[in-house]
């Protein structure tokens, strides 16, 4: 969530010369730049599900390529993808005068999609909302797995899901005193606590926790402490715009 430290979160995936975009929150076309590349040479374009938080910043995105010949593909559930339509269709990023085009393609739980490039996605649907999918990468020329949650409370099939990948990177959205506070949380998102000892349990060997309430007033210290009293693995706390190599 949005602090004058973090904006929401989406994941830009670098697989050989392809990027693909995990979520699109606002000024994405700025952050990319900030990254050393260029907002058209996106690829792909996957939504987990349809929260604010997550899907904002599409028509910006759109908008910023409006002038530029190219492709974008926005991929997401049923729902997901019906949403973003409707979404940049309100700001007539859709017409003919916009050069580049959208394509649209639901993906399918259980259903494996190759993407540009020597990479596949397969997705699995996870109760956070009606239109959410975790995503699971396979990088075939790297020989690396990546699964990607979305915004999920514990999900035991997702952790069966992230047995032997290289990398999972999980929603934990505040430190237990916060869930307890709130238990209702619990139905939508994860704690520092429980994704420590979810991973451990599965044996995952990179972890990146994503997904920081603001109004849980935490620290990275305090994410790392929580997570580390079950999780002895690769512990990455993300910072804004950092890059990640596996």
């Amino acid at each position: 969530m949005t602090t004058p430290q973090r904006d929401n979160t989406s994941v830009l995936l670098r697989t050989g010369s392809e990027l693909i975009l995990i979520d699109c929150p606002g000024s994405v076309a700025a952050k990319i730049r900030k990254l050393g590349f260029e907002p058209g040479q996106i690829t792909t374009v996957i939504l987990t599900h349809i929260h604010p938080d997550h899907i904002y910043g599409l028509p910006s995105l759109v908008h910023s390529q409006m002038l530029i010949a190219g492709e974008i593909r926005v991929m997401g559930s049923e729902a997901t993808v019906a949403f973003s339509r409707r979404l940049l269709d309100l700001f007539g990023l859709r017409r003919r005068k916009i050069r580049t085009r959208v394509r649209f393609r639901v993906l399918r739980p259980g259903q494996t999609v190759r993407l540009e490039g020597p990479c596949s996605v397969r997705t699995l649907p996870v109760p956070h909302h009606h239109s959410s999918l975790a995503c699971h990468f396979y990088l075939e020329g790297e020989g690396r797995e990546i699964l990607f949650s979305g915004d999920t409370p514990v999900h035991e099939p997702l952790f069966a899901d992230a047995r032997g990948v290289d990398c999972l990177v999980h929603d934990a959205s505040a430190p237990s005193r916060y869930f307890r506070r709130y238990p209702a949380l619990s139905r939508l998102h994860t704690s520092f606590l429980a994704l420590g000892r979810w991973s451990q349990e599965a044996g995952v060997r990179c972890l990146v926790p994503c997904h920081f309430l603001a109004e849980a007033s935490c620290s990275a210290v305090e994410v790392r402490r929580e997570i580390r009293r079950h999780f002895k693995g690769r512990l990455i706390v993300p910072r804004d715009l950092q890059s990640i190599r596996l």
